[in-house]
């Protein structure tokens, strides 16, 4: 297994900032979407971005053997949120790939209220990554729940379909 996932966090970072954009346009600035979630007992839009981005720096801090950051700032707006992005985007592109040649043996974190303990693979391969994508994929849904204009190339970066192009 690859030890270093910076690559697959920024890739899919600059795609939530696509779709951070296209909800900013859609919404015409107005913050009212950032406040909505899929059901009442589930994180609003605003904290889904947040966690999405954070769960990168969750995950690439303590496999570089650095304290945990993030960059959230009191904006609880699209510029704000591109504010938090972009931080997160620099701060992993600036990383040395070396310094993960040398994970922690075992990773310490928490999962809702479990304590988890797990290999560096474990951690990547089973909680980390599912976890950033399970946020990602809440933005993805909370937008189309809205009407927003949003495509799997949106998500992925890589799908493209004609305009007009319905799977119905």
């Amino acid at each position: 297994m690859q030890q270093n996932p910076t690559g697959i966090f920024i890739h899919y970072l600059h795609q939530l900032k696509v779709i951070v954009e296209k909800i900013t346009i859609h919404q015409q600035q107005n913050p009212a979407l950032l406040y909505t979630s899929l059901h009442s007992d589930m994180l609003p839009l605003l904290a889904q971005i947040r966690t999405t981005a954070n769960f990168a720096l969750r995950t690439c801090c303590p496999l570089v053997k650095r304290a945990r950051i993030n960059f959230d700032n009191p904006y609880e707006t699209y510029a704000g949120l591109q504010q938090q992005l972009d931080e997160t985007i620099a701060y992993l592109q600036v990383i040395p790939a070396a310094e993960f040649t040398q994970p922690l043996e075992k990773i310490q974190d928490k999962a809702g209220f479990n304590e988890l303990v797990l290999t560096a693979d474990e951690y990547i391969n089973y909680y980390a990554l599912p976890n950033f994508f399970f946020h990602l994929s809440m933005v993805y849904s909370i937008a189309r729940h809205a009407g927003v204009p949003l495509s799997k190339g949106d998500f992925d970066g890589y799908h493209q379909y004609p305009t007009g192009f319905s799977f119905v």
